[in-house]
């Protein structure tokens, strides 16, 4: 059981790991959106975030819903949006202890 856990937290981490798909699960964490609107929003073509969505779907990071001829995509847990900002949070430590460091030699 503890493998299967681990396995899992191994392909979920690998899922996030490109900045196209972080991008797309911080706009799904403001809601639900098409495709088309995600294009928008990121500036991106379709291609591109047509593909980074096919992986999210694959390792079960979100969903799909079909409403006419468009897809709505949303995150599959909520907790994503907690995830990414604890991630946001970890970032801006590391920021803030860069800064400093660089203060500290400043004054040495």
């Amino acid at each position: 059981m503890f493998q299967e856990v681990q396995q899992f937290k191994a392909d979920f981490f690998k899922a996030l790991a490109h900045p196209l798909r972080i991008r797309i699960l911080e706009v799904l964490s403001e809601g639900d959106k098409t495709v088309n609107e995600i294009q928008t929003l990121l500036g991106s073509e379709g291609s591109a975030v047509s593909q980074q969505l096919a992986i999210l779907r694959g390792k079960n990071v979100v969903y799909g819903t079909k409403d006419g001829t468009s897809v709505i995509y949303s995150l599959r847990d909520p907790l994503i949006k907690e995830l990414l900002q604890v991630a946001r949070q970890i970032f801006d430590n590391h920021l803030v202890n860069a800064i400093s460091m660089l203060e500290s030699m400043k004054q040495n």
